[in-house]
């Protein structure tokens, strides 16, 4: 029996952007190359957290060059204090994930701690390895850049994330007038201009470097570096899919009227919005659904306004 005919027995209720409360069915994930899609995403993640530690442990922190966000507070405090970095990268994020597990749901809180736990495992084991650019903070710059970057962009397009940050950034922009960018840049020159205390100023210097191509890296690895998505679909089970993303996104879905050009029918064209770090989820709920439907996702540079908040999910 395939999952659309399955009867629904749970229903919720909402509010819609008219303020009407709606009932709803809580939509059952499909279980269609679930185990399948776990151990890619497991693998993908492993990979992502295993090349962060190696960009850390064999290009960065040997040359005194750090990255942004928790972890380079991480780097600086193993360098002052002389404890592991990795003991640092998992307590330091521990608060993050409760905020994700609150805000994003389950899925990426899970994600974003096992990812975490790789990294730290892998740099214990990569501590005592020998860097392969000593005495040369500009190469590690670059190199550990490119590697941590892609490591990084791994990790986001499996559903997770390796820092803390930007969540944190999601919640202030949405009680300030600054951006998500604007204020992860703002977080990031703190940081990085705190490492000229610790490594001395050069060095400073090459941790923006480095943290430049990182981001570039991750531009690349995951198209796309807007906190904000805009998303459009086009699918024969629009109501679905529209129901399943309430559900189990917490977001708010509008329903437009379309036209197909070549054949003049009628079609529903769903129109949702997007934080970068749900776009996974997204693509695998509409996949669930719907594997031929038509999805159209574009960055959003700054989403103000609107009626639906996001709810709650667990």
């Amino acid at each position: 029996m395939s999952v659309v005919s399955k009867e629904v027995k749970n229903v919720s209720e909402i509010t819609d952007v008219t303020g009407e409360l709606t009932k709803i069915s809580k939509i059952p994930a499909n279980p269609k190359n679930n185990a399948k899609r776990l151990l890619q995403r497991a693998a993908m993640i492993i990979f992502g957290a295993a090349l962060m530690a190696v960009g850390l442990e064999i290009f960065l922190v040997p040359n005194g060059v750090i990255d942004g966000g928790v972890t380079g507070i991480s780097i600086m405090a193993s360098k002052l204090t002389g404890y592991p970095l990795g003991i640092f990268l998992t307590l330091l994020n521990l608060p993050f994930l409760v905020i994700g597990y609150k805000q994003i749901g389950k899925t990426f809180a899970l994600s974003t701690l096992f990812g975490i736990i790789v990294m730290s495992i892998g740099t214990a084991l990569l501590h005592n390895v020998s860097a392969l650019t000593p005495g040369e903070p500009l190469l590690g710059a670059i190199f550990g850049g490119v590697i941590l970057g892609v490591g990084v962009g791994l990790v986001i397009r499996s559903g997770g994330s390796l820092d803390g940050t930007e969540i944190v950034a999601i919640l202030v922009s949405e009680k300030t007038p600054f951006s998500v960018g604007e204020i992860v840049l703002f977080v990031n020159i703190f940081i990085l201009g705190s490492a000229g205390f610790v490594f001395g100023w050069s060095n400073a210097l090459y941790s923006m470097i480095a943290y430049y191509i990182a981001m570039k890296m991750i531009d690349i690895t995951i198209e796309g570096l807007d906190q904000s998505k805009s998303v459009w679909i086009i699918s024969e089970k629009y109501r679905d899919i529209g129901d399943a993303l309430t559900d189990r996104l917490g977001r708010g879905v509008t329903y437009l009227e379309g036209e197909g050009g070549f054949t003049g029918e009628s079609k529903k064209v769903i129109f949702v919005v997007i934080t970068r770090l749900e776009e996974a989820k997204l693509k695998n709920i509409v996949e669930d659904w719907d594997p031929h439907a038509f999805v159209a996702i574009g960055n959003i540079h700054d989403v103000k306004g609107g009626r639906f908040k996001k709810k709650g999910i667990h």
